[in-house]
């Protein structure tokens, strides 16, 4: 797979989450999962980032082991604001299929590199 697609996915996410986080503290006061998603949803592209220079594969498959869980996680928080009336439908159905992108992405990736 191409390191840089999961670069460039994982660090517009990280964007709209950037965004998501802005809209969860002006709209609704909300400042404990706002910051909880704004930290998972961001560590992502720095894992895959902090990934491009690792020591070694051992190292580069650790970090993005761990982008795995964060993306997994994000996607805890995006369900608990939906099912929170934080978001709307629509505000989720938006962002789900890039989070479910990259934690395809993101699988595919560890199991590609143990694989060799």
């Amino acid at each position: 797979m191409d390191n840089s697609i999961l670069r460039e996915k994982s660090f517009h996410f990280a964007l709209r989450i950037i965004k998501l986080s802005q809209y969860l503290q002006q709209e609704h006061k909300e400042y404990i999962l706002s910051k909880q998603i704004l930290r998972s949803g961001t560590a992502i592209g720095a894992l895959v980032r902090e990934a491009q220079y690792a020591q070694s594969k051992a190292d580069f498959l650790h970090k993005l082991i761990i982008a795995l869980k964060e993306a997994n996680e994000t996607e805890y928080w995006l369900l608990l604001l939906v099912e929170s009336n934080y978001i709307t439908d629509a505000m989720f159905k938006s962002i789900d299929p890039q989070i479910k992108e990259l934690l395809k992405l993101l699988v595919s990736s560890t199991k590609t590199i143990k694989a060799q």
